[in-house]
């Protein structure tokens, strides 16, 4: 009877989490035939090469496409050292009763959960005002440079809500290499330096960059982070410096959905900017399934 009453269940619970899968299923696919059918009949070359005209009711979106890579660039450059670093450091040299690595530790899953607006609030409080302000007044400029939106401080503030992802799997990429491959490297003299910089790290580097490509498509894709610390309006010319404001593709769907005067004639340029950003998105995505699969597979056949 017992046993009758947990495979009831089983199944119950079984058949319940296969709907819910479904259902998800059923509505990213909803989603993406409303995408492509309203917007790959305008993805063309002019579209994805030209920038906005006749306020932005016409035109392409390549200065939207050009800050977003710049963007996502600078944001890459900024949280990869820090976060592979604070991963070493967490998980090859921190004691295991170290005080600080605990406190990082709770700091990295708390700026987890922090909603990304809350992001775009502290850029805005410490990068802008704190920081540019400082250096303005370090450098004593009469007007306004640092201390005010540009790209530097947006790809900042998208490398601070990143961080917790790369710390996290650059972590779990040093706990996947074997502790045997540190035994035998420290058996046969190298120093712990030595064996993480020709043992570890190489062995870990498939993960890293797995790390490296979740937080790129993460970044990408964010638009409440860079509202406050850089994205412009509408703004045809490329950004030419640091303190420079920029186009970004989710910022330019927001203000073609709800800014448009008309938004008949925006339509077809929303769901093809909405489809680029989708397409962006997914293959950064899935760069990430390949890597992941090749460090499996490599894995695997060193066993």
């Amino acid at each position: 009877m017992k046993h009758e009453t947990r495979r009831r269940v089983g199944f119950a619970l079984a058949s319940l989490t296969g709907l819910a899968a479904l259902l998800i299923v059923l509505m990213l696919a909803v989603i993406l035939l409303d995408v492509v059918g309203g917007g790959a009949g305008h993805v063309t070359w002019q579209f994805l090469s030209q920038p906005p005209s006749d306020g932005m009711m016409g035109g392409g979106i390549f200065p939207a496409l050009y800050g977003t890579a710049a963007l996502t660039l600078l944001m890459t450059l900024a949280v990869m050292p820090v976060g592979v670093l604070t991963a070493i450091y967490l998980h090859e040299y921190a004691p295991p009763d170290s005080r600080m690595a605990r406190w990082v530790r709770v700091a990295i899953v708390n700026l987890a959960g922090v909603p990304s607006i809350v992001f775009g609030l502290f850029g805005l409080g410490f990068f802008i005002h704190f920081v540019g302000g400082g250096l303005d007044r370090l450098l004593s400029h009469e007007e306004l440079y640092w201390a005010q939106p540009g790209i530097l401080w947006a790809s900042l503030t998208l490398a601070v809500l990143t961080l917790p992802v790369v710390i996290i799997s650059t972590e779990e990429a040093l706990r996947a290499v074997p502790l045997d491959h540190r035994t035998a490297s420290l058996a046969l003299g190298a120093t712990q330096s030595q064996t993480l910089a020709r043992v570890v790290l190489p062995g870990a580097l498939p993960g890293i960059l797995t790390g490296a490509v979740l937080a790129i498509s993460r970044g990408a894709g964010e638009v409440a982070p860079i509202l406050f610390t850089g994205a412009a309006y509408f703004l045809p010319d490329l950004p030419s410096s640091l303190n420079s404001q920029f186009m970004h593709l989710g910022y330019h769907t927001y203000v073609l959905a709800t800014q448009s005067p008309d938004v008949e004639a925006t339509r077809p340029l929303l769901y093809a900017t909405v489809l680029v950003l989708l397409m962006l998105t997914f293959a950064l995505n899935l760069v990430a399934v390949i890597i992941r699969a090749r460090t499996r597979r490599k894995a695997a056949n060193a066993h």
